[in-house]
Formats: C-alpha cells, sequence, structure tokens
C-alpha cells in the first residue's frame, strides 16, 4: 500500500459490524454532516472540529481538569465541574489531567494510511464474509477527497466498498465517488419536503434528485428510512415514500431503521440541547405494519440492516 497523505476528520472506527452492509465490516465514520435532524443518534457526528465529550457520571470530582485548563473554561459549580463550550477550544489537555477517564476527545485528524491500517486487519473477515469497508458519517461526501482516496485505496486492495450518505452533496462529487462505490445506503428521512425541512433543516430536492440519479447510473442502492414516531411513521408519509422508491425502478431493497434514543444521552455529554421534541422508539408491531404497506412497491423491505 502507498504511503498516502491526505487527511480527515474521523470520530470512530467501529470493527465487526454486521449492520453497515453486506458481511463483516470496518465501519469509517466521518465526522461533519450538513443536516441537523433533531433525532440525530450521533449528534457528534454533526460539527466538523473535535468535541470533548463529558460523562459526569464518571467524575470524581477532584478538579484536575480545572487546574489544567488554560482557557479556564471549566470552574465548579456546585458539586460538580461545569465546562464553558464557548470559551473550550478542545485542546484536550483536561482529557490528559482526568484520571477518571470522564472526559473524551470525539474527532481526530486521520491520514488514510492510518485509516487503511485498521481496516486492513480484518482482511481475512471480509474475504470469509463477503464483507468489506463502510464509510459512514456525519456525512462522508462533506470530505468527499479524503473519502475518494480512502475508496481508491480500498479499491487497490481488492475490498468491497459502501457509502453511508445522506445524498446531500453536488451531481459531481457523487458521481466522482460512484465510480468507486460498490453499495450506497442511502438514507431518506421523508420525501415530504416541509417534514425534511423542519426536522432535519434542510431541504430534501437535493437528496431525492441525486437519488435518482444514482437509480438512473444504475449505482447498487439500498434505501433506508428513519423510522421516527410523530415524524414519517403514519400511512401517508410511508406509502408515500413508497412510491417514490418504486418510481427509481433499479432500486429494490429497503430498511427501516428504528428510532432509538442513544443520541439524547450524548446531546448532554457535549453540552449540547436542540430543543426538539422528546421522542419515543417505535414499537415493533406498528413497524410490521409499515413493512407491509411498503411491500406493495419495493421488492425487499427489512427492520435493520
Amino acid at each position: 500500500m502507498m504511503g498516502n497523505a491526505a487527511e480527515g476528520m474521523v470520530f470512530n472506527i467501529m470493527r465487526f459490524s454486521v449492520s453497515d452492509g453486506p458481511g463483516i465490516r470496518t465501519t469509517v465514520f466521518l465526522k461533519g454532516c450538513p443536516l441537523h435532524c433533531v433525532w440525530c443518534h450521533n449528534p457528534e457526528s454533526i460539527d466538523r472540529d473535535p468535541e470533548i465529550l463529558i460523562r459526569q457520571e464518571r467524575c470524581i470530582r477532584c478538579g484536575s481538569c480545572a487546574e489544567d485548563c488554560e482557557e479556564h473554561a471549566i470552574v465548579r459549580v456546585g458539586d460538580r465541574y461545569e465546562t464553558d463550550r464557548d470559551l473550550c477550544v478542545a485542546c484536550g489537555g483536561c482529557i490528559d489531567a482526568c484520571a477518571a477517564d470522564a472526559r473524551e476527545m470525539v474527532g481526530r485528524k486521520m491520514r488514510t494510511d492510518e485509516v487503511m491500517e485498521d481496516v486492513l486487519r480484518d482482511r481475512l473477515f471480509y474475504e470469509r464474509s463477503g464483507g468489506g469497508v463502510t464509510f459512514s458519517g456525519g456525512e462522508p461526501l462533506l470530505q468527499h477527497e479524503f473519502l475518494r482516496e480512502l475508496l481508491t485505496t480500498c479499491k487497490q486492495e481488492g475490498l468491497h466498498t459502501a457509502v453511508d450518505t445522506t445524498g446531500f452533496t453536488t451531481p459531481a462529487i457523487l458521481q466522482d465517488i460512484a465510480a468507486l462505490t460498490d453499495l450506497f445506503l442511502y438514507d431518506l428521512k421523508s420525501v415530504d419536503d416541509g417534514i425534511h425541512t423542519r426536522f432535519t433543516g434542510v431541504s430534501n430536492e437535493i437528496i431525492l434528485a441525486n437519488l435518482r440519479r444514482l437509480a438512473e447510473w444504475n449505482a447498487s442502492v439500498i434505501v433506508r428510512i428513519p423510522i421516527v414516531p410523530g415524524v414519517n411513521d403514519d400511512a401517508g408519509s410511508i406509502t408515500n415514500a413508497g412510491a417514490f422508491i418504486a418510481s427509481l425502478k433499479t432500486v429494490k431493497e429497503l430498511h427501516l431503521l428504528p428510532y432509538h434514543r442513544t443520541g439524547v444521552a450524548k446531546l448532554e455529554r457535549l453540552g449540547k440541547n436542540n430543543g426538539g421534541p422528546d421522542f419515543l422508539p417505535p414499537d415493533w408491531e406498528h413497524l410490521n405494519e409499515l413493512v407491509e404497506l411498503l411491500r406493495e412497491y419495493v421488492e425487499t423491505v427489512c427492520v435493520g440492516g
């Protein structure tokens, strides 16, 4: 493998993933996303810059973090230490000082060769299971030059590639990345532009247009819909989504991803509050009803994956 020098912002590399494409995979999560979904389960993926995640339940109140903070961003308030996020520059000094591992840096610059070193450790598992590498986020296409080099290196190594994307990018970038991608996992929040804009902060016009383009290019695509009660789980929203996917002709598989609440705790640990509604996960009976509705439009429909 060549000594590649491109750098990008990565916030997690998850080995032995079985839910981000076929077989056993390594999923590389790139930081930064143009959408701000109010139900996001990875809110640490939205901001492009590194952030400090704080687990107050681990804090032993020793004060070492405050003593080591050159920006004076950490002060004692009552029986706990609070971090002023406006003053914090995410230098990591407080993390090194914390003996209780209550603080964690989310996001670090990595070179292509560093990422690939992790990826190639499990080549044998990819080969035996029909797996490979998935690039997710955030929105990986936001770092398209870094992503292109990663995908190029994966293809040189003979690895199956998947990209988990919102599709919110330019047609030129999408076409460039499509040439190196074996499978797109395409996140479709809602086909209703008003609902999409309200809950994600952006219109779905580009997203729908790019999904049509992938279908026209005969790219391999699995559409994934996050099912969020009160947002897109009613019969009308689901049948509209099914009809749109059916119109694409070459897209034959759809996965429903039930909302879960892991993002709520992460928001608190990041010192954020999105001010959105308090969603609850959908129940399985309702999910099964949605699956049956969608099977009228799409050949293969399942929950998860």
